[in-house]
């Protein structure tokens, strides 16, 4: 069986991700490599575990999360589809059964919130997984002077982390913001996107979804 460990030891998937974060930072968008991969691939295993699926889905919910930005090493514009295809033709060639590339190639193809949705458990995880890392460490832009929105609400992110509880029956999105740096609303207005992608990926987990700012409860 083909293993998160398989993945991370692919000198193609590897220079993959070398030239997806090239390509962003020379444009200013935000960190997409192997901090974020790693992260994503980390929260999506460990949501699955904690709602009890199986092992061999907790696998392929973490292949998913570290493969799913791979995209961007060809263009920003539609990585989540350039991604899937990438994707799914390398776990073919490295020996994966053709039908968990395909859950991973949906779940790469639905994770990005101008096309995608929740459609299955491993694309449910990667979102929740995806969506939940924002962080000031992912900002590449040098000049905190010209930063975009998008650079000064994830620079103003101090800690964000979710937590999902099957007990509860929760997926909540915990965040502590710098409101000097800027405001919650400024959060909303570029991200109210992905918050309902998340509702969506939640729900489809049996899951209700919380947003929790500095404390308090907003969603």
């Amino acid at each position: 069986m083909i293993t998160l460990q398989d993945i991370k030891k692919n000198d193609e998937i590897k220079n993959l991700l070398r030239f997806a974060e090239m390509q962003l930072s020379e444009i200013g968008y935000t960190e997409h490599s192997f901090r974020h991969v790693g992260l994503a691939a980390k929260n999506a295993g460990n949501i699955l575990m904690e709602l009890g699926y199986s092992g061999r889905e907790v696998e392929l919910a973490r292949i998913a999360g570290y493969l799913h930005d791979i995209g961007n090493a060809v263009n920003r514009v539609d990585h989540a589809h350039t991604g899937a295809v990438l994707a799914y033709n390398i776990l073919l060639r490295m020996g994966m059964p053709v039908r968990e590339a395909l859950e991973i190639m949906l779940a790469i193809g639905q994770h990005d919130e101008q096309s995608g949705t929740a459609v299955s458990i491993i694309s449910s995880a990667l979102i929740l997984a995806d969506k939940s890392d924002v962080h000031r460490s992912r900002v590449n832009n040098p000049d905190k002077d010209a930063y975009s929105i998008h650079d000064r609400v994830n620079y103003a992110v101090e800690s964000s982390k979710i937590h999902v509880s099957k007990e509860k029956g929760t997926a909540d999105l915990v965040l502590v913001i710098d409101t000097g740096i800027c405001p919650v609303m400024d959060y909303f207005e570029i991200f109210l996107g992905r918050m309902s992608m998340c509702r969506r990926a939640a729900e489809y987990l049996g899951l209700v979804f919380h947003l929790d700012i500095n404390g308090t409860r907003l969603l």
